[in-house]
């Protein structure tokens, strides 16, 4: 517990100098730290800025997975998660010694992994991919390539979708964006006539067939803030809410629910975070993300790949 006369923020700032750290926080982060980090983005936009970055110490708050791209891509540089628990469940859907077997099963199969999986399944892996850059990079694959494409099945019938190309699929998916409810959200679109609908990729088809936009979180956002629409249901995570409130204060943002009692959509794992944890992984330099040699440098092949086709 603090005391209430400690200044969290003021005190991360003096860490962050002391440290020569850079915070980098996801769009579904708390508000307060989206606030006080020195980049917000999407997985890639982060996976760019930890690429780029001449910092010591990074600081990354999100989820496992973008910790380990973090420290993949900075092998010497200390990389501290404010919660190690932080987890992903389409990550967790795709163990690795299933998804060895799985791909043994199309040897001649090129690989195309989304970021959401664990270092050791990227670096089975040819190239890695967003939602930003999913359908850029599949039409960069030559056409008499045979795809398998993880680990979120929505995301990978999307991209089919998008490009033409047929590709294997691994049967997984995100916790949070396949309990969107079609049926709440067709009851939004009725109270809410003029409203656009702009929805994530990670979606069910079923949802994200009455969407008006389907894009990555980045492109939601940029979406929002350059469209004439005054209103807008948002079916992905609800913390991307805070950087459309603050880019766009005269428009109102309307959050999707889940097929639950619950009125909108949160990440458990990505709200593991908090200010407190922030605080006390900068001041205690852990917990620490740490990866093998053999493994950074296996995952880092794909990673830079999907680096230079973006």
């Amino acid at each position: 517990m603090y005391a209430p006369q400690v200044d969290l923020e003021q005190d991360i700032a003096r860490l962050k100098k002391e440290l020569n750290a850079v915070i980098l926080a996801h769009y579904y982060q708390d508000s307060e730290i989206q606030d006080l980090a020195d980049f917000v983005g999407d997985s890639l936009a982060l996976a760019q800025a930890a690429a780029k970055t001449e910092a010591d110490v990074i600081v990354f708050c999100g989820v496992h997975f973008m910790a380990e791209t973090a420290k993949i891509l900075n092998p010497t540089r200390q990389v501290l998660l404010p919660d190690l628990d932080a987890g992903c469940s389409l990550a967790d859907r795709c163990p690795p010694a299933a998804f060895k077997a799985f791909k043994s099963r199309y040897p001649d199969h090129f690989v195309v992994t989304y970021v959401n999986s664990s270092a050791a399944v990227k670096a089975m892996s040819d190239v890695i991919v967003t939602s930003s850059n999913a359908e850029k990079i599949v039409r960069r694959i030559p056409a008499d390539r045979k795809i398998l494409f993880a680990p979120d099945q929505h995301l990978g019938r999307h991209v089919m979708k998008q490009t033409g190309r047929d590709m294997v699929l691994w049967p997984g998916s995100c916790m949070v964006h396949e309990i969107f409810s079609e049926k709440k959200l067709l009851q939004l679109k009725v109270q809410h006539p003029e409203a656009e609908v702009v929805a994530h990729p990670e979606c069910e088809q079923r949802v994200l067939q009455h969407a008006d936009f389907v894009g990555s979180t980045k492109a939601l956002l940029e979406h929002v803030l350059k469209s004439p629409k005054r209103q807008f249901i948002v079916v992905t995570e609800v913390g991307i809410l805070h950087q459309m409130k603050k880019g766009a204060p005269d428009k109102e943002f309307i959050a999707a629910p889940p097929d639950s009692g619950c009125a909108c959509n949160e990440c458990p794992h990505m709200k593991l975070n908090s200010m407190e944890k922030l605080h006390r992984c900068m001041r205690d330099r852990r917990p620490e993300l740490l990866l093998t040699p053999d493994l950074q440098a296996a995952a880092r092949v794909p990673l830079e790949r999907m680096l230079e086709w973006s």
